[in-house]
C-alpha cells in the first residue's frame, strides 16, 4: 500500500503545485502589502501558496532585474509535466486555438490551398462552394498582396501568409491577384469563411471490388467523412474495404468508436479503459454498423499511434480483418483536455486503453520524452523496418484473439503480415531531388505551364493517360539540372520508375487533388500492393473451393445417374 500511495503522491504531486502556482500568484497580488518587509516574513505571507509559489513572489518583488513572472509560468509548466508521461501536455494560449481546429475539423478562411513557388503564393485550389471561388479566385492565380501589404519576392514565411489569410469568420481581408494574361493586379474582398479540414483524404475503387479509405486523423468531424466515403464506395460494389491508417497520430478516442463500430457485430467488445481515478469502462458494438458483412484490411506503420490503434487492434482481436504493414507506434494512453487560467488548456492523461484482448500497447516512456521519440530511430537502426524477425517480442505479454491466434502487448500493434520498408529503387540522386523540393517543385510549374491542358481531364486514370505519353523523366531531370542538382544517369536508372510516378502523381495532385494523387503513387505503395495482393488470393480460394464444390456435387450426381442405370 505503501508503494502505491508513493506512485500516486509522484504522479499528482507536480500538477496540483503547477495549479497552485497559477492560483497562489493571483492570489498573492491581490493580498500582498506594499513595503519592503524582512524575508523571513514575506515567507510567512504565502503559507497556503506553498514553496514554489513563494519562490516565484519573491523573484517577483526582489529580484535585481525587471522579471515576467507570467511567462516564468508558462516556462515552468511544461518542467513540471514531462515528469508526468509524453503525452500529457500543456497548450499555451498562443497555440491553444491552432490545436483545436486541427481536432474541431474547421477554420475561419479564404478556402484556398496555396504553395510558394519564387516567393510568389500560387494557387493550387480553390474549395468548392468557399469564399475564394465565389468571389472568382482561380487555380494558378498568385496572390500578390494582402491588405496592402506586399507578400510577393519578399520572402515571407509560409506560417505569415496562412495567419494572414485564415481570421474570425465575417470578417473581410483584401487580396491583390495576378493572374495569367492579365496585365494587371485583380483586387477582390474576400469574407472569411468557415473552412473544412477533410480527415478523409480519399475514397476511390483500387479494382473492380476493392475499395480503399485515407484516414489522416481521428477529428471531430472524421466520422461523418468516413460514412460518405463508404457510401460512395458500396454504390461502386465494393465488396472489400482497405482502411489505410498509416501515419494517423489519432485523435479523439469516441470518433474511434464509431467508426469501429460500423464493422463489428453486436456484443463485440471494442475498448474499455481504466485508470487510478477512472473506473473500468467496457465499450461495446451496438450492431448498428453498415459494414458488418464487408471485408476489411487495416493498413498501419510506425506513425500510426492512438486512436489508430484503437481501430487496428479491435479488427484484429475480433478477428474481424487483417493488419498489413508495420509495427504502430504504441500510444495507449487517453488525454482529456481542461482549460486553464488565463488561458491555454491541459491535455491530461486520465486512463489507459487496452485492446479487446486486454492488450495494453503503450511503450515504455521511463527514460524520458526524448528517448521515447527516438525509439522510432532505434527500431530503424536495429534493423525492424526490414526484417519481421527484427522486432522485439515481449513472450510475458502474449494474448488471444477471438480465434485463438497469439498476439502480443507492450508497444504498439504487431501487423498479421508484416510489409518490409523497400529502398532498392532508392539512391543518392532521388533523394537530393525529394530534399530540395526539386519534385514538388516540378510538378508545380509543370501543372502551371499546362493547367489549360490537363484540366481537361477529370480523373487519375484520364489524367495518367495523359502524362504517360509525355517525357516527364526528360522533363524532370533537365528541371533539376536547371536548379543545380548535377544529373546521374548511374543513379536516375535505378529510380527511374519512381521518380515517374512520384512526378506524375504531384502533377495530378495540383490538377485533381488527392482524388488525382493517391490512385497514382498507389503503383509504388508496397503495403496497398500488399493488402490487394491478400484480399485477392482469399478471393481466389473462396472461388476455387466454390468450384471445387461445384465439381464435386456434378460428379456425384453423374455417378448417381450411373448407378441408376445400371439398377434400371
Amino acid at each position: 500500500m505503501t508503494e502505491k500511495k508513493n506512485s500516486k503522491r509522484q504522479i499528482y504531486l507536480p500538477i496540483i503545485l503547477a495549479v497552485v502556482l497559477v492560483a497562489g500568484m493571483l492570489i498573492g497580488r491581490m493580498t500582498s502589502p506594499s513595503g519592503n518587509g524582512k524575508s523571513g516574513q514575506r515567507l510567512m505571507m504565502y503559507p497556503e501558496a506553498g514553496k514554489l509559489q513563494t519562490i516565484i513572489n519573491l523573484i517577483d518583488e526582489q529580484y535585481v532585474d525587471s522579471i515576467d513572472t507570467d511567462q516564468l509560468v508558462e516556462n515552468i509548466i511544461p518542467d513540471v509535466l514531462k515528469k508526468l508521461d509524453p503525452h500529457t501536455v500543456y497548450i499555451p494560449p498562443k497555440d491553444l486555438e491552432a490545436a483545436n481546429q486541427e481536432l474541431e475539423g474547421n477554420f475561419g478562411g479564404i478556402g484556398v490551398q496555396f504553395s510558394m513557388q519564387n516567393d510568389t503564393v500560387l494557387v493550387i485550389s480553390v474549395v468548392s462552394g468557399g469564399p475564394s471561388e465565389k468571389v472568382g479566385i482561380l487555380p494558378g492565380d498568385r496572390i500578390i498582396t494582402v491588405n496592402d501589404s506586399v507578400i510577393a519576392g519578399v520572402d515571407t514565411p509560409t506560417n505569415e501568409v496562412v495567419n494572414m489569410l485564415r481570421g474570425d469568420i465575417g470578417t473581410k481581408v483584401n487580396v491583390g491577384i495576378q493572374r495569367r494574361n492579365k496585365d494587371k493586379l485583380l483586387d477582390f474582398e474576400i469574407t472569411r469563411g468557415n473552412i473544412p479540414l477533410y480527415s478523409v483524404d480519399v475514397s476511390y475503387m483500387v479494382t473492380d471490388s476493392i475499395g480503399y479509405i485515407k484516414v489522416n486523423r481521428f477529428a471531430r468531424n472524421t466520422y461523418q467523412e468516413l460514412l460518405s466515403a463508404l457510401a460512395k464506395l458500396k454504390a461502386n460494389n465494393c465488396k472489400s474495404i482497405i482502411m489505410d491508417l498509416r501515419q494517423n497520430s489519432g485523435g479523439y478516442l469516441d470518433i474511434a468508436i464509431s467508426m469501429v463500430n460500423e464493422f463489428l457485430d453486436k456484443g463485440d467488445m471494442i475498448v474499455y479503459t481504466e485508470g487510478v481515478n477512472s473506473k473500468r469502462q467496457d465499450v461495446y458494438a451496438n450492431g448498428s454498423g453498415s459494414c458488418k458483412d464487408t471485408e476489411v484490411t487495416v493498413l498501419i506503420d510506425e506513425f500510426s499511434a492512438s486512436a489508430s490503434e484503437i481501430f487496428a487492434g479491435a479488427m484484429q482481436d475480433n478477428d474481424r480483418g487483417l493488419v498489413v504493414g508495420r509495427r504502430s507506434f504504441g500510444k495507449g494512453l487517453v488525454q482529456q483536455q481542461f482549460p486553464v487560467p488565463a488561458g491555454g488548456a491541459l491535455r491530461l492523461t486520465i486512463a489507459r486503453y487496452y485492446t479487446p484482448s486486454g492488450r495494453c500497447i503503450q511503450k515504455p516512456y521511463e527514460n524520458g520524452v526524448e528517448d521515447y521519440y527516438k525509439d522510432i530511430i532505434h527500431r530503424y537502426e536495429h534493423g525492424e523496418f526490414f526484417e519481421r524477425d527484427s522486432i522485439d517480442v515481449n513472450d510475458s505479454l502474449m494474448y488471444e484473439t477471438v480465434g485463438g491466434r497469439t498476439v502480443y502487448g507492450g508497444g504498439g500493434i504487431m501487423p498479421d503480415y508484416f510489409v518490409p520498408t523497400d529502398t532498392s529503387d532508392r539512391s543518392e540522386y532521388y533523394y537530393n531531388l525529394r530534399e530540395q523540393g526539386i519534385l514538388y517543385q516540378f510538378a508545380l510549374e509543370y501543372s502551371d505551364n499546362n493547367r489549360s491542358e490537363l484540366s481537361k481531364y477529370e480523373t487519375a486514370n484520364e489524367l495518367k493517360g495523359y502524362l504517360d505519353q509525355q517525357p516527364i523523366a526528360k522533363m524532370l531531370t533537365d528541371f533539376a539540372s536547371q536548379k543545380g542538382i548535377k544529373f546521374n544517369r548511374k543513379e536516375f536508372q535505378v529510380s527511374k520508375e519512381l521518380l515517374k510516378v512520384e512526378a506524375k502523381a504531384y502533377i495530378a495532385r495540383n490538377i485533381i487533388d488527392n482524388e488525382g494523387f493517391y490512385p497514382i503513387i498507389s503503383e509504388q505503395d508496397e503495403v496497398l500492393q500488399k493488402a490487394v495482393e491478400l484480399i485477392k488470393s482469399d478471393a481466389d480460394s473462396v472461388l476455387q473451393t466454390s468450384a471445387n464444390t461445384e465439381a464435386e456435387m456434378e460428379q456425384d450426381i453423374a455417378a448417381t445417374e450411373m448407378e441408376a442405370a445400371a439398377m434400371n
